[in-house]
């Protein structure tokens, strides 16, 4: 299962990435993290095996807790447990009689005297490389005939297979398979239709959501002007762990935005420190204690992050000092979606599943913020990058709502969209807008279908319609590039990602002819994937591409019938 995506773009990852060096700071970063790890696991397992009672607020019956604990008893038993020691029966007189054979057999290699050191005989010396002078030597290992493999062959080949080229762009996607969370980075070449697996990157948790990041961070001194390739990373857990895509085997992130990485920089058996580990489900100013469900990069403010939580709080964190700057409350139940203002760079929109929006300039802590109101859950929010005025909001009911945020209504009960459509009869799962053209919105829901629609000042219409055989959608993104703008990656619970150039479909031509360029001949379409994997985390039953049972001519559906 995808979960998440995101866009790197064009030149931005590192030509050759480097491979994951463990220097002596690194060796103390991670194994001040490695401890922090096996701390909490033997005091999980001291507390299973003293019978102490769940964490406050766990909500578990007695019963509940007895069984965990016997799990976690068992589970850690046999991970830490030490070597057993057997007792063995007495040797029989036919075993003795054997060994005495063997051990005869074996005198005449004088065994004992193996590592003795022989005398020296005439003309040599004692010392170590004392015949070097009788030793051939050769200019280089290519001359010499008893080296078959000359150095770097494979680290060249390696190197090259390695290689991002400025015409490429990266993918990210979070991913979930057998019960094993990952991110997968894929390149993928527009000219030559191919998309692969670049590297990936271990994860400790169900990721939920990643923002792609262009600041170094963890990597020394902070340099507001240097430039990187790192990923934001959002989990079950409450910890935000940030990577460098330009790295690759790493071990642990780069940095820890939350309790994790606080523990982390304190001192290694500081009681103060133990004691903070427990976790508790009480929201504080510092860090997240529940779920992260969103990731927001301020691309003016480029060391600052903003998160929001099931804990229903949004975070601002300030990527230079890796510490929450000011932590927001403006919902009353979990923070689903988060997105900056294109312009006003303070200026946050906020969804929560409290059916509610609030756009709130995050400077004046102490205003009363605009408020919206939506039929059900929000799904997704994001501003229109082309009239920065408006805004979008995606619903649970399959809705699509467009605001003017100069008219915030008296309260959320009162609000009124400039427009609704009922873009899916199911959950409106993803949302995007294109950033090169302006109208063109996609969508995905969990009745597995990707619709692609044009906005005009009459309104919404659809254009084409795709099962695009992922499964129900999670993620669908825009390139970020101009050259690459009508590209669209795709991706949900069948655990793969297509590529879809949307400029090769005719009634996308046909919305947008002022945007895509002239064809002669047959234009044939453009979806490009990895091979599927064969273990889906459901069974979908869904409809290929192309294949029959699908609405229309290859499983897609097009305005253009009309």
């Amino acid at each position: 299962m995808i979960t998440a995506s995101a866009w790197v773009p064009r030149g931005a990852a590192a030509p050759f990435p480097t491979k994951y060096d463990v220097d002596e700071t690194e060796l103390a970063r991670i194994s001040k993290l490695a401890k922090l790890q096996l701390d909490d696991a033997q005091e999980d397992f001291d507390g299973a095996r003293n019978g102490y009672p769940s964490p406050q607020g766990s909500g578990k019956s007695s019963g509940e807790d007895n069984e965990d604990d016997e799990d976690i008893r068992m589970t850690l038993s046999n991970k830490y447990a030490g070597p057993r020691i057997h007792t063995h029966k007495i040797p029989s007189c036919a075993l003795i009689c054997s060994l005495r054979d063997a051990d005869d057999d074996l005198k005449e290699y004088d065994l004992d005297n193996y590592d003795s050191d022989a005398a020296p005989k005439d003309g040599e010396t004692m010392a170590m490389f004392g015949n070097a002078r009788s030793l051939a030597y050769h200019q280089s290992n290519a001359e010499d005939p008893y080296i078959t493999m000359q150095e770097n062959e494979d680290d060249d080949d390696e190197r090259e297979d390695l290689q991002v080229l400025a015409s490429d762009n990266m993918v990210i996607a979070a991913k979930v398979e057998d019960e094993v969370a990952h991110l997968e980075i894929y390149v993928y070449e527009d000219e030559v239709d191919n998309l692969y697996v670049h590297h990936d990157i271990m994860l400790p948790a169900i990721p939920l959501c990643v923002e792609w990041l262009d600041l170094p961070v963890g990597k020394g001194p902070s340099d507001n002007a240097a430039k990187g390739n790192f990923v934001a990373v959002g989990t079950f857990d409450p910890d935000i762990e940030l990577w460098d895509l330009d790295t690759i085997d790493s071990m642990y992130p780069n940095a820890i935005l939350g309790q994790g990485g606080e523990e982390a920089k304190s001192q290694a058996g500081d009681e103060k420190r133990k004691k903070k580990r427990k976790k508790s489900k009480k929201a504080n100013d510092d860090y997240h204690v529940d779920a992260v469900l969103s990731l927001g990069a301020n691309r003016q403010h480029r060391n600052l992050l903003a998160s929001s939580s099931a804990d229903k709080t949004v975070k601002l964190w300030d990527l230079t000092t890796q510490k929450c700057a000011k932590s927001y409350s403006h919902h009353t139940d979990k923070v689903c979606s988060i997105a900056w203002h294109p312009k006003e760079a303070t200026v946050l929109l906020s969804g929560s599943y409290d059916r509610t929006l609030v756009a709130a300039d995050l400077r004046a802590t102490d205003s009363k913020v605009p408020r919206w109101g939506v039929e059900s859950d929000v799904e997704t929010v994001a501003w229109d990058p082309h009239d920065t005025n408006y805004f979008y909001v995606t619903t649970e009911s399959g809705m699509i709502h467009y605001h003017d945020m100069r008219s915030a209504p008296a309260s959320a009960g009162s609000s009124k969209p400039v427009w609704t459509l009922q873009a899916h009869g199911e959950s409106v799962s993803s949302f995007d807008i294109n950033p090169a053209i302006p109208g063109f919105l996609v969508t995905g829901s969990t009745d597995k279908e990707a619709k692609l629609w044009n906005v005009q000042p009459t309104g919404p219409s659809m254009v084409v319609s795709r099962n695009l055989g992922v499964g129900k959608v999670f993620t669908t993104k825009f390139a970020p590039d101009s050259e690459v703008a009508f590209r669209l990656a795709v991706g949900g619970s069948k655990g793969n990602i297509q590529i879809w150039d949307t400029s090769t479909n005719a009634a996308v031509r046909n919305a947008f002819a002022h945007r895509v360029g002239p064809v002669s001949g047959e234009v044939k379409e453009r979806l490009v994937g990895v091979d599927e994997d064969s273990s889906d985390s459901e069974d979908e039953g869904g409809v290929e591409p192309g294949v029959e049972g699908g609405e229309g001519e290859a499983g897609w559906e097009s305005m253009e019938d009309d």
